[in-house]
């Protein structure tokens, strides 16, 4: 991972080679500073709003301090991973002079704002279910900041690695990473006896599988694509080296401008919601009372979440067999959460503690008639029980003994639990969209440096720059509409040499192998900086 590595190039750079040394205007770093400091200050502005909306009390001092600092650094993370990983959406259009560099990183990081503020929310929660149940649960615990402190940093530190020797890396893979190692951490120090999760390895793995895939895929797909293209059309230019700095083509401008666009905004959707998903976790921790609960949603929908519950708790009490109750409410969610730990939900104990829950549930929306009447005191264990029902019935899948009807029903529950608990408040979207947006500003001249001139032995071409682009752009849209974490720049990065490969423009093999070193390297050091990192928060807390 040497820089030596990263420099086998020619000693005098190609004569197409873009101009990037332009340098940032004073007026741009007043409009820089004055973004970031207006976005801090319209988050600080809006917990003060919500606190107020929910009746929430002032926070204590400890406490404050705390959310704070949590809320900056789970910022920076997107600030860096915007530097990171979207130089990769734009070395593309910069190296076939389809857009200047200025004009190519404010356009990819507006299209990042956008597809950060308008995204669903799924892959959010896909990154937080990777978390200890029990450390979700107590997340305004100093388990919980030691967690959220550690995992973070620990990531924004392995992408400040990687960004210094200018290797194109995966903040979703650093991000995984990391939570596993803050999960055998926490395994690791808990009490002799005592019951904890380590490590949610099932859902390790269906994340990993899509991070594994991301790379073959762009590697293969790119190049089937211009090998496609090559076979439809017969421009010879379009696969040669640039000649100075003259741009493709109207038509070939026109995709890679687009397919730019579209990986900004996937990217923007995709990796933005990573640091959304623990961002709620740090408001749900420090103000239970504004944001444990959908506050927002309307009284009208009640009514259909009552019906839900009560059918759920039916279904589950048919399947207890002669399973009597547990003698409370606390015992029922030791059994729940002690059968997430060990992924045995299935049993007739277990579905009679899911159906005291879901009794309960119903009531307690019975009673306050809607979320945002819930008292603050009822908050928390409302939620609780929200989190666990919907969480053991995403663990059962397919395999539960249910029948069509009844799997329904539960599926329906499901997604009223997760409009109660799995929301986010729109001023989070844009604080992250505007840190990954100006993330994107900052920062991008090493990664696309390495794209454009350091993966093939010749300068890109017009052909394989659209190529790994519209690969990327496909690939991560499609992962942001099903909840997979994709890697932008594992796909679009193995995209460039696979297109390259392709078009026999022949691969820098050295760069390859640090790459690569790097993203194998990434989960093991992740999970080390971050158990360490864990540990000792622990210890501060």
């Amino acid at each position: 991972m040497s820089q030596a590595t990263l420099n086998s190039v020619a000693e005098t750079p190609p004569l197409s080679r873009p101009e990037l040394e332009g340098g940032n205007k004073p007026l741009h770093v007043f409009l820089f500073f004055a973004v970031l400091i207006g976005a801090l200050v319209f988050a600080a502005s809006s917990i003060l709003s919500d606190m107020h909306a929910a009746n929430a009390g002032p926070l204590a001092t400890g406490t404050f301090v705390l959310l704070g600092v949590a809320l900056i650094i789970a910022l920076a993370f997107e600030f860096v991973n915007g530097f990171h990983d979207t130089a990769n959406a734009v070395a593309t259009v910069i190296y076939t002079h389809s857009l200047p560099p200025l004009f190519a990183v404010v356009w990819s990081g507006f299209w990042n704002f956008l597809g950060v503020a308008t995204s669903a929310g799924a892959v959010a929660y896909g990154i937080v279910t990777l978390l200890p149940v029990e450390l979700i649960l107590q997340a305004g615990s100093s388990a919980g900041y030691a967690m959220i402190f550690a995992l973070l940093i620990a990531a924004i530190v392995w992408n400040l690695v990687t960004w210094a020797f200018g290797i194109p890396n995966s903040s979703s893979h650093a991000l995984v990473g990391s939570i596993m190692g803050v999960g055998l951490a926490n395994q690791f120090m808990a009490p002799a006896g005592a019951a904890t999760q380590g490590v949610n390895w099932e859902q390790v793995r269906k994340v990993f599988s899509a991070l594994l895939f991301s790379p073959v895929c762009g590697f293969v797909m790119a190049a089937l694509m211009l090998l496609t293209l090559k076979l439809l059309v017969k421009n010879r230019a379009l696969y040669d080296a640039p000649k100075g700095h003259q741009p493709p083509p109207w038509w070939i401008r026109g995709l890679l401008i687009f397919t730019c666009t579209g990986v900004s905004f996937s990217h923007g959707g995709n990796d933005g919601q990573k640091g959304m998903g623990l961002i709620m976790l740090i408001l749900i921790g420090a103000a239970p009372t504004a944001y444990a609960l959908n506050r927002a949603m309307p009284e009208s929908a009640m009514p259909a979440f009552i019906q839900t519950a009560d059918q759920a708790h039916q279904i589950f009490q048919a399947h207890a067999a002669d399973i009597p109750a547990p003698a409370d409410d606390l015992k029922a969610r030791n059994v729940v959460g002690e059968a997430l730990r060990t992924r045995s939900v299935s049993t007739p104990e277990v579905y009679s503690a899911l159906a005291t829950l879901s009794s309960d549930i119903s009531t307690s929306v019975r009673t306050y008639g809607s979320m945002k009447s819930v008292p603050a005191a009822a908050v928390p264990n409302v939620r609780t029980d929200m989190y666990l029902v919907a969480d053991a019935i995403r663990v059962m899948g397919e395999g539960a003994s249910f029948n069509a009807d009844e799997k329904k029903s539960l599926k329906s529950f499901q997604s009223s639990l997760y409009a109660g608990t799995r929301f986010i408040p729109i001023w989070v979207k844009v604080s992250v969209a505007i840190a990954l947006g100006l993330g994107t500003m900052v920062g991008w001249k090493r990664i696309v440096v390495t794209v454009g001139e350091k993966i093939g032995k010749t300068h890109l071409t017009y052909a394989e720059g659209a190529s790994a682009e519209v690969v990327a752009m496909t690939t991560i849209t499609l992962a942001e509409q099903y909840g997979l974490p994709v890697s932008t720049t594992h796909i679009l990065s193995s995209g460039v040499a696979g297109a390259m490969k392709a078009n026999g423009s022949g691969l820098q093999w050295s760069t390859l192998r640090s790459m690569a070193l790097a993203w194998v390297t990434t989960l093991p050091a992740a999970m080390a900086i971050s158990g360490c990192l864990y540990v000792l928060f622990r210890q501060i807390f």
